[in-house]
């Protein structure tokens, strides 16, 4: 009893003990250079909350709410857009999602719960150029982007995943190896999840045990990707940017202009100042200085990391593409302005409050492993707004986990239902061609051929024109046996497929369920790994970023072939690793002190340069050594592969009616068509991306690196600019996506009453 009555009072006797040497200390500004030392051990945040607590609040409070989410999603598509039973719906929520609802989706994708807690140990060990760095090697990717979605959109506007075009322009062998990329990029985003969830959790939470932590993040990610699929994450997305930036508000604002603090350097930008600019950096580097070589190392890696999560990444794809392609390309341009204030403002104010407290305390507040593992963020928040803080830093988290967590079980299920099962297990019909009709398996009639036999090609009629279509669907409800499963569809052509379809469905929610499932033996091998998060968020990403140039070149450049992708990921693959570990080697303690040593600056840098640097190289040569591109009509029967993408239910000539208008076609619109269409599109996407690129990457890093170290006033001028631009973009991410989306459901229910029978309804 007396052990149990010890073991409950020494922590608050240590954080009191830990208030009142801060709170009683004065900061002598002789004291400078500081030196901060890491302690042996200490105890971090206190908790604050019961495992009941904490399950009730994320579970019933956070889960439950995004269940209800789920429901209005799903009510909203059946009942207004009429898709809801459509497996291409579960998976891109519609394809045509709101500029506004995607920038918030993307940002907030973006914005991991590895970032609540990574921004801030890269401001706790660099000062103002970790934060910042982080952030530029990261937007440049949110950039780029705009500018490949439309290629993707216009050049496969049928694909639902990046692999399936890996499938149709290089077969099977360079399907399976990138099926594999695919999965292990998902596998490294999910460890960095998971790892992110353990941390904050248990930072808040009396006496919680690794299996606790990973059943709540489980019932979390799977419940309402089960209920609402793909759509339901861009409702969940605007919460959590919403909740992410009243926090944020909150926070910066209790601990830079509150008078009021216990702490007598928290609460005032220039007493932050004075404190922080004493302290020395590693490598002797001041704080207040953007020209720090780690800094720009980590800037580099930060670029490699996202390139391989946003590229190699199906869950990132799928947010990217349920958009058109205009409102893709702004939603992106917006998404980065939108997700840079976050990490750059909580970095900047976490690290710097702990940075203070640091040097009042005369040696740093954590362990450096504590700080690896992400608790500066945690222990500040509670440190600073007491219980509250904590809670808070609890509720960003989990919704971020919602929100990114879901996604990745999506992004599995999806690869397992599209690019495995309905693809090598149990396809409608097995050995079909490239540009072969799936309902008949005849070839499939280009617009322009009149010389074709018509016996030889594909007569199906259109699934928005089939008459006996119509009548299935509107007799969904009642086409039902005693025993609850769907009778065989009337339409000869479609029922069959629609059949086909309804299984698939069924297989995506077991999917949905088993790899959620997954999560807790998979989190239970992780943590017993030893891994923390620094490492995975760095070191995990190697293995992803030799996809990252083969991706990419399978959308631009019509020359690659399948033997240039497969040997590019595998030669990548290898020398990154290599790379790493040999400058591990260089190390104190070489390999044998492998986790640490493998994370350091230049292990990460010359492991993700190589892989990157090697597989595209290999990639380019081998291809252009392969290639069987000689003319124009070459070029066009490649990427025609791609176009050919389609299911045949559902039609994405639909989705891009009203950008068509003015276009003569028969099904579709021709591949010219089509590019056509969206040239203008084309042009403000790498205008605007461009422009935004040349700024984040070479204005505005070559203005604050001219400052060699910030003075007061300086300092004052960056803080106050990135608290500025977080309120204008929280208020622009809280007020426009409800907005849009109003409107947009209005305008459908207009259409509704405009036609007896509507087209959408036709296509579920």
């Amino acid at each position: 009893m007396q052990n149990s009555m010890t073991e409950m009072i020494l922590p608050y006797l240590c954080g009191v003990t830990f208030m009142l040497k801060v709170v009683g200390a004065t900061f002598n500004t002789s004291d400078c250079p500081i030196i901060l030392e890491y302690p042996k051990e200490t105890i971090g945040p206190n908790t604050i909350l019961q495992k009941h607590e904490s399950a009730l609040l994320i579970l019933l409070g956070f889960g439950g709410f995004s269940v209800i989410l789920a429901l209005i999603h799903n009510a909203i598509r059946k009942y207004v857009f009429h898709d809801a039973h459509n497996l291409d719906t579960a998976f891109d929520a519609g394809g045509n999602i709101s500029t506004s609802l995607t920038a918030v989706t993307v940002a907030s994708q973006m914005f991991w719960p590895a970032d609540i807690l990574q921004s801030a140990t890269l401001a706790t060990k660099l000062g103002v150029s970790g934060a910042f760095w982080y952030a530029v090697g990261v937007i440049i990717n949110i950039f780029i982007f705009p500018i490949f979605s439309v290629h993707f959109k216009t050049r496969a506007p049928g694909a639902k995943t990046y692999l399936q075009i890996i499938y149709a322009r290089y077969g099977m062998k360079a399907h399976i190896v990138f099926c594999c990329f695919a999965l292990v990029t998902n596998l490294v985003i999910m460890t960095a999840l998971l790892l992110a969830g353990k941390t904050t959790i248990q930072s808040v939470t009396e006496n919680v045990s690794e299996e606790y932590t990973l059943l709540i993040m489980a019932t979390l990610f799977g419940s309402y990707s089960l209920i609402g699929g793909i759509g339901t994450t861009f409702y969940v997305s605007y919460f959590n940017a919403f909740l992410a930036y009243v926090a944020l508000t909150v926070f910066f604002t209790k601990v830079l202009y509150n008078n009021t603090s216990r702490f007598l350097d928290i609460g005032d930008i220039s007493n932050i100042y004075n404190v922080v600019s004493c302290v020395e950096g590693s490598g002797g580097n001041s704080l207040m200085s953007f020209r720090s070589e780690s800094g720009i190392v980590y800037g580099i890696v930060g670029f490699f990391v996202a390139s391989s999560m946003v590229y190699c990444d199906q869950a990132a794809w799928q947010s990217r593409i349920a958009a058109k392609p205009m409102q893709g390309v702004w939603g992106f341009i917006l998404a980065g302005l939108m997700w840079i204030a976050i990490p750059s403002t909580l970095g900047n104010t976490t690290g710097m409050a702990y940075l203070t407290l640091s040097a009042k305390n005369g040696t740093h507040l954590l362990t450096a492993s504590q700080i690896d593992q992400g608790l500066v963020s945690p222990l500040i928040a509670e440190a600073v707004l007491g219980p509250a803080g904590g809670i808070m830093i609890l509720c960003m988290v989990s919704m971020a986990l919602m929100s990114t967590g879901s996604g990745e079980v999506m992004a599995v299920s999806s690869i397992i239902v599209y690019d495995i099962y309905q693809t090598y297990l149990r396809p409608f019909r097995r050995n079909l061609g490239p540009s072969n009709c799936v309902l008949c398996g005849k070839a499939s009639k280009p617009d322009t051929d009149t010389s074709t036999n018509e016996i030889d090609v594909c007569q199906c009629p259109s699934v928005t024109s089939c008459k006996q279509c119509i009548d299935d669907i509107l007799h969904r409800g009642i086409n039902k046996s005693t025993d609850g499963s769907i009778s065989t569809y009337k339409c000869p052509v479609h029922g069959p497929y629609r059949m086909y379809q309804d299984h698939l469905i069924d297989f995506k929610n077991w999917c949905i369920i088993w790899v959620a499932i997954c999560i807790i033996p998979f989190g239970l091998i992780i943590f017993s790994s030893g891994i923390d998060l620094n490492w995975i968020f760095f070191v995990g990403a190697i293995v992803t970023i030799p996809a990252f140039p083969a991706v990419v070149l399978a959308i631009m450049w019509v020359k690659q072939t399948s033997k240039g992708i497969i040997a590019g990921g595998i030669a990548g693959l290898l020398t990154g690793i290599a790379a790493t570990l040999i400058t591990a080697t260089r190390y104190d303690g070489g390999l044998s002190n492998f986790v640490v040593n493998t994370s350091q600056e230049y292990s990460i840098l010359a492991g993700s340069c190589c892989s990157f640097g090697i597989s595209f190289i290999v990639c380019i040569v081998v291809s252009a050594l392969t290639n069987k591109i000689k003319t124009k009509a070459d070029a066009d029967a490649e990427w025609q592969k791609m176009y050919d993408i389609e299911n045949p239910l559902n039609p994405w000539e639909k989705t891009f009616r009203e950008e068509l208008k003015g276009q003569h076609y028969d099904k579709k619109p021709s591949f010219d068509q089509m590019a056509a269409a969206f040239r203008r599109v084309k042009h403000i996407a790498y205008i605007s991306g461009g422009i935004s690129i040349v700024l984040f990457t070479f204005v505005i890093p070559g203005i604050l690196a001219s400052v060699p170290v910030l003075d007061e006033a300086q300092f004052q001028v960056w803080i106050m600019l990135n608290q500025a631009w977080t309120v204008i973009m929280g208020i622009i991410a809280i007020v426009a996506p409800p907005v849009e989306e109003f409107l947009k459901i209005r305008k459908q229910r207009r259409k509704n009453k405009d036609h007896v029978v509507n087209e959408p309804m036709v296509s579920t």
